[in-house]
């Protein structure tokens, strides 16, 4: 730990006592041949030691878009960040060049990807790939490194690590895969652990095991976690705030027990109530009516209002802004209170 925190103090800006990460009016867009996609249009959040951050929604909000511009990982073109700051100990990393920024990437955020076996090079063993993050970052030899990485593999329970050190990414199952992703995130021991959608295409009793597992790195390691995902069961019982998301912007941040128990805008009403529940056995699911807006053509006013009950004159022409519901709480939702009220 003292090793790896010395290798990244000495950036000038950085700053022990200031917050861990802070993402302030955060703007991606996408410029194509047949326009300008708004991806993300000033996302704002923070996540300190410790803590579990879920970032909701459906596909298409904008919550990958937002991880790959904290990590400096944006294909440009097509993508471009176009404002806004992130933050780690208050050195902001936009800015950067790319030699730098690589230092904090990996050593200090470092990303668990959707899709493990594309992510993972199906012609190297995991062995190599992650004695790799050794050799590079640390400069350690081959030996130290394939030790390191049988280390890693037993810290994420893949059962008899040190024979299946040789092994590639096919001949492990899913869930295996996604737990080598998990060790080559934690292999440079990051204060910041972005998760996108780790337990995708997974069965429920392999996204539990997964699930439960960051849950142990965290607390072993003290990180700040960013968990993306579109499910909200997953992250009831990990996450400690939850920021929604909805054609690129926040449209609600709270404790997670908040969000669960009176959700103060109706996109995040309708995601909780679209959920299966076991004492509404053979009722009919609810639904959110209608699609996520294109995101080069994004609806004046409150992007919801197309799809939601409580749109009235105002939100069609007034984009609203993130009302304070409670403290430490946002909603961006003219009629929050009505919301509130209904549960």
């Amino acid at each position: 730990m003292t090793e790896i925190r010395a290798e990244t103090d000495v950036l000038p800006g950085v700053d022990r006592a200031a917050p861990l990460l802070e993402v302030t009016d955060l703007h991606v867009e996408f410029r194509t041949r047949y326009g300008v996609a708004h991806a993300v249009n000033g996302v704002n959040f923070r996540v300190s030691p410790g803590e579990t951050l879920a970032i909701l929604g459906e596909s298409g909000c904008g919550k990958s878009v937002t991880a790959q511009a904290v990590m400096g990982i944006l294909d440009s073109p097509p993508g471009h960040v176009t404002g806004g700051e992130v933050r780690y100990r208050g050195l902001d990393l936009l800015p950067l060049p790319e030699e730098q920024r690589r230092r904090v990437r990996a050593n200090r955020i470092a990303m668990i990807f959707q899709d493990a076996l594309s992510a993972l090079n199906p012609v190297y063993t995991v062995g190599f790939q992650l004695g790799e993050l050794f050799r590079v970052h640390r400069g350690m030899s081959r030996r130290d490194a394939r030790k390191r990485a049988v280390e890693l593999l037993d810290q994420v329970q893949i059962p008899l690590a040190k024979a299946r050190i040789g092994d590639y990414p096919h001949q492990f199952s899913g869930g295996m895969r996604q737990r080598v992703m998990i060790a080559m995130a934690l292999a440079l021991d990051p204060e910041v652990l972005i998760a996108d959608e780790p337990t995708t295409a997974l069965d429920v009793t392999v996204q539990a095991q997964i699930m439960g597992l960051l849950a142990e790195q965290q607390r072993q390691r003290n990180m700040g976690l960013i968990l993306i995902t579109h499910d909200m069961g997953v992250v009831a019982d990990v996450a400690d705030r939850i920021a929604v998301m909805y054609a690129g912007k926040v449209v609600e941040e709270a404790p997670v027990h908040d969000i669960y128990a009176r959700p103060a805008h109706p996109y995040t009403r309708a995601l909780l109530e679209s959920i299966p529940r076991l004492d509404h056995k053979g009722g009919q699911l609810n639904v959110i009516r209608g699609l996520p807006p294109a995101l080069d053509a994004i609806p004046a006013g409150c992007p919801f209002h197309p799809r939601c009950d409580y749109a009235q004159d105002a939100c069609r022409h007034d984009p609203p802004p993130p009302y304070a519901v409670a403290p430490g709480r946002t909603a961006r939702c003219h009629f929050w209170r009505e919301v509130v009220g209904d549960e």
